[in-house]
């Protein structure tokens, strides 16, 4: 077998491969012997027809096409392998030649996964600032009123809404897509604790059970929402009902119906290490982010448009999901609401798409160039844990790709390993 590997633009290759007449006709026999078992020929059992009549009956174009489908994979598969070449796409095959007592000539294109040019990941990991862990007692005041207002006794209220009391309202605006429906959202909350944007809950004071209200409300110019940032949206309201709160006093008694504390100090100190260990974490993610975004941002790679494309459809398919199970609406409706199609929708996750498939093209490289893997030992702990989630039924067992499982275990066994390796460069806080 002679072959040539070339390559083209967007990180695609060309592979063209031209066999001995002799390696074909294994093939050419292989195809044969799979073929003559569904042949019938009255005075041979059924498997046993000679090559020559099992030529003549299904012909031997047919014959040669399946030798050739079978050559083909075993030569495209090969090549790939010895190549460390990694297709992420199905090959395009076009057969040059293919005639019996000749060599079998074809081309396969694939597109593989690209190139890349890291930039010096370390470096930039080492300008990488870590924020110390403050904690102001405010936070955990705030999170222990909290707690008194979760557990505070309710009790209707015949007048009007005040701050500080429990509300629960029905609300729904024509200018916010999910939100443009008869029913509204229902919501329920401690009236200027709820969290809405600034005025909303300004405009609910004053409101009595069964009352509505119209009104106009502009959004904040740094909204999250780009759609909706610096825009008015009118919002009506329902009000359900208002019920006064009896917040438990916060003490020694209050800590100890909480939990296992044996005063308001125990409970403080368990707040404290629990909201020390969150900002800890956050910091963490908020570290691991800025060095692999600037390690992303700097590293030159021509993301191929397969990877692009099909990164949007799974970011699609989860916004989607989101859209139904959050905003408990069809996504039909959701687009007919919006004025969008589902190609808007997919097109709009077009950056974030291939931010992310540079991502991962950026720690796998640096896993590579690291020799930093999940050993086998980790790999099949972490999966059977993940297993352990699963029915154990003999249907559930059947629909399980464990192989999909491992992989995906090994990705983010690696990846761990990368940050962490990564992340002890970084410049420590004083």
């Amino acid at each position: 077998m002679k072959f040539t590997i070339n390559k083209l633009p967007k990180s695609e290759v060309e592979i063209e491969v031209e066999t001995d007449s002799d390696e074909f006709d294994k093939f050419f026999n292989e195809a044969v012997l799979e073929m003559a078992e569904n042949v019938e020929v009255q005075g041979f059992r059924k498997g046993k027809v000679p090559k020559n009549i099992v030529i003549g009956k299904i012909g031997m174009d047919k014959i040669m096409l399946e030798g050739a489908e079978h050559a083909i994979s075993h030569f495209y598969q090969k090549i790939v392998k010895e190549n460390n070449l990694e297709p992420i796409s199905k090959p395009e095959i076009e057969i040059k030649k293919l005639a019996k007592g000749n060599p079998l000539v074809f081309k396969a294109k694939t597109s593989v996964l690209p190139e890349i040019q890291l930039p010096d990941y370390k470096a930039i990991a080492s300008k990488t600032k870590r924020s110390k862990v403050v904690l102001e007692e405010k936070e955990i005041d705030e999170s222990i009123k909290w707690l008194a207002k979760s557990r505070a006794k309710l009790s209707l209220k015949n007048s009007a809404a005040e701050k500080g009391d429990y509300v629960d309202i029905n609300y729904s605006s024509k200018d916010i897509p999910e939100l443009n429906n008869p029913e509204g959202e229902k919501d329920a909350f401690v009236l200027g604790d709820g969290g809405m944007i600034p005025g909303f809950e300004d405009n609910i004071i004053g409101l009595k059970d069964n009352d509505e209200k119209e009104f106009l409300i502009k959004f904040p110019e740094d909204y999250h929402s780009k759609e909706m940032a610096g825009k008015e949206a009118n919002f009506k309201i329902k009000m359900n009902s208002v019920q006064k709160m009896d917040v438990p006093e916060i003490n020694d008694e209050f800590a100890k119906s909480i939990g296992n504390f044996e005063s308001i100090a125990a409970l403080k100190e368990n707040v404290r290490q629990g909201i020390t260990a969150e900002k800890g974490k956050d910091e963490a993610q908020r570290v691991r982010n800025e060095i692999i975004n600037n390690i992303a941002n700097e590293t030159k790679v021509d993301v191929p448009d397969i990877l692009i494309s099909r990164e949007q459809q799974s970011l699609a398919h989860d916004f989607k999901h989101r859209v139904e199970e959050g905003m408990k609406m069809s996504f039909s409706d959701y687009l007919l609401k919006s004025k969008k199609t589902e190609k808007d929708i997919v097109d709009s996750f077009k950056e974030e798409a291939e931010k992310k498939i540079k991502i991962f093209l950026a720690l796998k490289e640096i896993g590579e160039k690291e020799n930093i893997k999940a050993e086998e030992k980790e790999v099949e702990e972490e999966a059977n844990k993940m297993l352990q989630h699963f029915k154990n039924t003999e249907e559930s067992r059947k629909n399980i790709d464990i192989e999909k499982i491992k992989e995906y275990v090994r990705e983010v066994i690696r990846n761990e390993k990368i940050f962490q390796m990564l992340e002890s460069l970084t410049i420590k806080y004083k």
